[in-house]
């Protein structure tokens, strides 16, 4: 009977868990043989928890103390030879069958990449991405990464201070950002769509805000959003007067969304500008005494100095990167002129 009950479970506990939707869709060409890892783990797992809970329960049922057998002891029980050496036997060969298999699976992952593979850098900071990677249309850094459907993609790796984690869910592999060195790893996006990219690693007060998306478009796609994001990264200086404080103020008020950078109005109050956030300190009490070249430091260098009451880390670190030169200035020049009441 208790053999039937732990066959009926296990198979009943079987299809339960592999009905479960545990992860993301499959996003890459190594997603499917890590979930069919994981559903063959299932399937081990499962009965050998049911047997020993069974037994566990069957034990506690069938030999617990009854009435005014306090003070008995049991019976000596010497034991099995037999069933201790089968009992270890079958675990260790087990484990040895699941480990071997772990083994290949990662040594097919980690496998070296086909040459012509795209190469993408992957820079942490706390708290953002940014990625570089070369194009027909020349080199681009963005806060969003792109990539081609069905290419080989090489990822490396790296940090600017503290140890970052890089994990697609949709990808499922995940390596470790740590500072000095570069961690790589390979694989081939197979589907179409935007996916979140998240820091796996805790790396300070704001780790739950250094996300990011990965577009994975057609090949064509891809070709024209690159070829926008190298032409945006040399684009000459936006012209002077109006239409300088225009991108200043949309800089400031929407940030570049076709990179990343987030609106410095997300954060901060500023009466010009309209906005009333409290996530940053309120730059028209700051930035009195500063002039351009001291607001310029603090957007691309913010952890220089902090503002008593707030913390280092929560303003990214990334301006530099996520909006170009003009676009820079003309946001200096919007918030200077709008704190100190000119223009």
């Amino acid at each position: 009977m208790l053999l039937a009950i732990s066959v009926v479970a296990s198979v009943v506990g079987i299809i339960f868990m592999l009905a479960l939707d545990w992860f993301p869709e499959q996003g890459s060409s190594i997603a499917a043989p890590i979930d069919t890892f994981w559903d063959v783990l299932v399937v081990v797992s499962v009965p050998i928890f049911v047997a020993v809970t069974a037994m566990m329960l069957f034990s506690i049922w069938r030999w617990r103390q009854r009435p005014g057998e306090e003070d008995l002891d049991g019976p000596p029980i010497h034991g099995s030879t037999k069933l201790e050496v089968i009992w270890t036997i079958v675990p260790t060969v087990i484990i040895a069958a699941l480990t071997t298999y772990a083994a290949i699976l990662l040594v097919d992952i980690q496998s070296a990449p086909a040459k012509g593979t795209r190469v993408v850098n992957v820079n942490g900071v706390q708290f953002a991405w940014d990625f570089e990677t070369k194009t027909a249309a020349g080199p681009v850094k963005s806060a969003k990464l792109y990539l081609p459907i069905n290419e080989p993609v090489k990822f490396n790796v790296r940090s600017a201070d503290v140890i970052h984690d890089f994990w697609v869910p949709a990808f499922r592999l995940k390596v470790d950002a740590v500072p000095g060195i570069t961690t790589t790893y390979n694989l081939t996006p197979t589907k179409l769509g935007t996916f979140e990219v998240v820091c796996a690693e805790l790396c300070g007060l704001g780790h739950a805000y250094m996300r990011q998306t990965v577009t994975v478009l057609t090949a064509e796609r891809y070709a024209t959003v690159m070829a926008g994001l190298a032409k945006q990264a040399g684009a000459p200086a936006p012209a002077a007067g109006a239409s300088t404080d225009a991108v200043g103020k949309q800089m400031f008020v929407a940030g570049n969304p076709a990179t990343g950078a987030t609106a410095c109005g997300a954060c901060h109050t500023m009466k010009a500008a309209g906005t009333t956030a409290t996530t940053g300190p309120n730059l028209d009490e700051i930035l009195q005494a500063d002039d351009a070249a001291g607001i310029m430091e603090m957007i691309v260098n913010p952890n220089k100095e902090i503002v008593a009451g707030y913390s280092k880390g929560i303003m990214p670190a990334n301006y530099a990167t996520t909006m170009t030169k003009p676009q820079l200035d003309a946001l200096v020049k919007y918030i200077d002129q709008s704190v100190h009441g000119e223009g």
